[in-house]
């Protein structure tokens, strides 16, 4: 299989959403086990000026769906940021999955040169599709999983490597 823009967006994605939910899975075993409020975890922050669990799984399912749909030029499908559960978080990410399922290969390949332009608040960024998937997507997309990933690692959840990898 050669490295392809499709390749190297929706499979990899997917397969990281899916160790999230795997992972969050675990932590609400955890909390049962150990009699923890689940919202503990949810609103937990690694330092208090940085994003709670639930806003780093937003901005992760928000960097997939968004790759998918600008690379496919589809319109991005719009989930409400309102999850306070851990069952309510791993349904965004299998929404977000269902959501990447529906795309064909030939959707997304040849999007290298796709136009692709954000608005951030007042900041206008424009990439070309292969730069927009290296130089944001996966980058952001990443920094947001493995977030997610620490918060709950440092609260406690017995959680590794081979979690966040997945299988």
């Amino acid at each position: 299989m050669s490295l392809t823009m499709y390749n190297s967006t929706v499979p990899a994605l997917k397969r990281m959403l899916s160790s999230l939910a795997s992972i969050l899975g675990k932590s609400a075993e955890h909390a049962a086990s150990k009699k923890i409020d689940p919202s503990v975890f949810i609103n937990a922050r690694l330092f208090p000026d940085m994003f709670p669990l639930s806003r780093q799984i937003q901005i992760a399912t928000d960097l997939a769906k968004g790759c998918a749909a600008r690379l496919g030029g589809v319109d991005i499908p719009r989930f409400e940021d309102d999850e306070t559960s851990f069952d309510e978080l791993k349904a965004r990410i299998a929404k977000t999955i269902a959501f990447l399922d529906s795309f064909e290969e030939q959707q997304i390949d040849g999007s290298e040169e796709r136009d692709v332009v954000l608005q951030l608040h007042e900041t206008r960024l424009e990439f070309k599709g292969q730069d927009y998937l290296h130089n944001w997507v996966l980058p952001n997309f990443y920094f947001h999983a493995i977030t997610a990933y620490n918060i709950l690692r440092h609260n406690g959840v017995a959680i590794g490597k081979k979690d966040f990898l997945g299988a």
